[in-house]
């Protein structure tokens, strides 16, 4: 397709919901946007954060030395048509459409549905079927994108085969003049059904969901990449419809930038600045980029001193990130330091009394007034999510889509800067709880479902990866919080954030249960303040007593509270459900997996494994 804009994306929407392989759902149109090699890196932004940093070149190769923010065009550059072309490539797909008036079913290639572009309007780019015989040639209808797609388990996605189907194993005609006509209004696949003019056949598109009545090999095919795996694919390919939630799954690391293990003021400085400062080659160079009259902050040090402590910064960014292989350790030592550190621009935090009432559990609050989060964007997945939201670290098996046809030499970015709230369970607390018969019990009933749901998917060893009783219990306190947070600040529900840090007594830099709400964004929406405002001790703790009033009957109850962990490994919860407990995918680390409200007060179940029983 010709270099024509066709509309617009926010950053972050492009790490979580229309990234790289991903499917967007155009005002007359479908595209895909297409892999790394495609884009251009001229009008992108480079993100710092060297822990993020070092922590993917572990996973994926030193190869990878940047990110970047997605590139930005302004307004007025799209209105000159000299301008050069600035934003993420995209591909048409898929290939083939459908006449709304006529039912005539062809691709692109055929020359039967012709493009229009509109140079100021660019959302009503669209392909028309020029000689539809029910238009009266006055006004071509729009050919729309059949929703109709082959996908599989390796991350492969192809066009429907319509000429196959519909002769269901026949010698097809060729060539074949298809139809793609609906009967009745549901818009169910048995009452779509498709058939070739030139020989009468038609089928019915609800066997394409038949496993019985429809299987078909997978052809390898990587559109956003444009190659076929030559080797051939395994999986079977499923029918999915576009647009469908399981097209497209990402697998997201992220880090929060934290203060220099330094307390003087000149490090500090260097470290807010970075991103100006990281590339000078020389001390006459940076005497003159760091003169008062270009970075007034630098004014009380010598051009000596600022050079030193550049050259020092630049030989510890080798190093950067190597200090191990789990990103939140260093932010759990930070938050639960004595000694608070210094304040930057993009990280300042105070301390607050325990929520009143709540003194014999928790430690004393951690309110980060002001953080910063980079989140990067690693590869992504189809039919199934194969890790946790936020924690593509963690994600033990092959079964990923590369961005790129080559080890890619840097990956998108996004950077977002809020608030936030961390709170600690006391240990003595959190281990009486867990020696208790009811818990372990509730234990093992989550590790059972947590095997069947591994063995579901294929993943080794089937125990792998469980995360203990106690991340239940902090799942399912964040979760409540992250819902009474939503009704009192007023914030959307998918713009506040859990992040959980959680280890045993007997794992390394165990033993850990904290939770950090946070909310972040790009624009002015995460810094106003009001979350900040309810970590004060009065507020929080009224904060955690209704929001635990409000799990104890749930609106699915009966149903909701006999719900156990176990079963066919489609589900990993317990006492939970959208009506209580669920929060969006952006939002949770698990994928609203291990959850379950009986551990955090008494249901209609009476589990007897509530943590917080005196309430």
């Amino acid at each position: 397709m010709p270099l024509n804009e066709l509309g617009e994306l926010r950053p972050s929407q492009l790490i979580y919901t229309f990234g790289i392989g991903a499917l967007l759902d155009l005002p007359n149109t479908s595209g895909l946007i297409l892999g790394l090699d495609d884009w251009d890196t001229r009008y992108c932004t480079e993100i710092t954060e060297d822990r993020l940093l070092g922590a993917i070149q572990r996973k994926l190769g030193a190869q990878v030395k940047q990110l970047y923010l997605p590139p930005i065009s302004f307004d007025d550059d799209h209105r000159d048509p000299a301008a050069p072309a600035v934003g993420i490539p995209v591909a048409l797909f898929p290939r083939w459409l459908r006449c709304p008036l006529c039912d005539t079913l062809a691709t692109i290639e055929s020359g039967i549905f012709r493009l229009v572009q509109d140079q100021w309007r660019p959302d009503r780019t669209r392909y028309v079927h020029q000689t539809c015989g029910r238009s009266g040639g006055t006004n071509p209808p729009t050919g729309l994108p059949v929703r109709f797609l082959l996908a599989c388990r390796e991350g492969h996605l192809t066009d429907f085969p319509w000429v196959e189907y519909v002769h269901n194993g026949r010698v097809p005609c060729k060539p074949a003049r298809l139809t793609l006509r609906e009967y009745g209004a549901s818009g169910d696949a048995s009452d779509i059904i498709v058939k070739c003019l030139e020989c009468n056949e038609d089928r019915r598109m609800g066997d394409a969901f038949d496993r019985d009545r429809f299987q078909i090999g997978c052809s390898g095919h990587h559109p956003h990449l444009r190659t076929v795996d030559t080797a051939g694919c395994p999986e079977e390919a499923r029918t999915i419809l576009l647009g469908s939630s399981n097209s497209w799954f990402p697998l997201v690391m992220s880090a929060l930038s934290l203060p220099p293990n330094a307390e003087d003021k000149l490090t500090l400085l260097i470290e807010e600045n970075w991103k100006d400062l990281k590339d000078i080659p020389s001390f006459d160079v940076a005497r003159y980029a760091t003169a008062p009259s270009r970075m007034p902050a630098f004014a009380a040090f010598s051009a000596e001193q600022i050079w030193a402590a550049i050259e020092v910064r630049q030989r510890g960014g080798d190093q950067a990130g190597q200090e191990g292989s789990d990103l939140k350790i260093p932010e759990w030592n930070l938050l639960t330091k004595h000694q608070l550190p210094a304040g930057t621009k993009d990280f300042r935090i105070t301390r607050a009394p325990a929520p009143t009432g709540f003194e014999a559990l928790f430690e004393p609050t951690i309110l980060l007034e002001r953080l910063r989060e980079v989140r990067a964007l690693l590869a992504f997945t189809r039919i199934e999510s194969k890790g946790d939201f936020a924690d593509a670290d963690y994600v033990d098996d092959d079964r990923q889509t590369a961005l790129s046809r080559q080890p890619p030499t840097w990956l998108p970015a996004s950077e977002v800067r809020g608030e936030g709230i961390f709170l600690r369970l006391k240990e003595d607390a959190l281990q009486a709880w867990e020696q208790r018969p009811e818990v372990r019990q509730l234990e093992q009933e989550f590790l059972q479902a947590h095997k069947s749901w591994r063995r579901l998917r294929k993943q080794q060893p089937p125990e792998g990866g469980f995360p203990a009783i106690r991340y239940v219990l902090l799942h399912s306190l964040s979760h409540v919080l992250m819902r009474q947070i939503v009704l009192e600040c007023g914030y959307t529900a998918a713009s506040v954030r859990e992040r959980l840090y959680v280890r045993t007594p007997g794992q390394d830099n165990g033993p850990m249960a904290g939770i950090l709400i946070y909310t972040a964004a790009s624009d002015s929406e995460g810094t106003l303040g009001g979350l900040v405002h309810l970590g004060q001790p009065g507020t929080l703790g009224r904060q955690l007593s209704q929001g635990l009033e409000a799990i104890r009957i749930c609106a699915s109850d009966p149903l909701c509270a006999d719900h156990a962990p176990q079963g066919e490994g489609r589900t990993v919860h317990g006492a939970c459900c959208h009506a209580c407990l669920f929060a969006p995918e952006t939002s949770c680390e698990k994928g609203n997996r291990f959850l379950d409200r009986s551990a955090l007060i008494a249901t209609f179940a009476g589990k007897g494994v509530e943590f917080f029983n005196g309430l």
